[in-house]
């Protein structure tokens, strides 16, 4: 079973992509599933690296780095990226610039799709 959480929002400030990233992690613990997670909007903030946030306070860039030991998947949107000065040295290792071409790969794939 192949699943494709597309997240929206921020990493901080809601709890919406915090949310479909502990979805995430949870599913791809499961036998037999696969997860990839496509970052569009301002949650293609989610993917830069070096976060750092107070103890005792969730941090994305750990959520994020949990999937592709699982096997799965992160792409974060071109576009999205461009539009906030986000260059693809500034992203996680897991994480790669992706596009709607992609998207739609990975949405025609799914045999679910998880919008946040």
């Amino acid at each position: 079973m192949n699943y494709l959480i597309i997240l929206n929002d921020p990493p901080y400030g809601t709890e919406r992509s915090y949310n479909g990233l502990r979805l995430a992690a949870s599913l791809a613990k499961e036998e037999g599933l696969s997860v990839s997670v496509f970052l569009m909007g301002d949650a293609a903030s989610c993917a830069v690296a070096g976060q750092t946030t107070p103890n005792g306070y969730y941090n994305i860039e750990r959520m994020l780095n949990i999937l592709p030991a699982k096997g799965g998947r992160i792409g974060v949107c071109g576009s999205c990226m461009d539009a906030r000065g986000i260059h693809p040295e500034k992203l996680l290792q897991s994480a790669h610039r992706s596009s709607m071409e992609e998207l739609t790969r990975w949405t025609k794939e799914a045999d679910q799709v998880i919008v946040f």
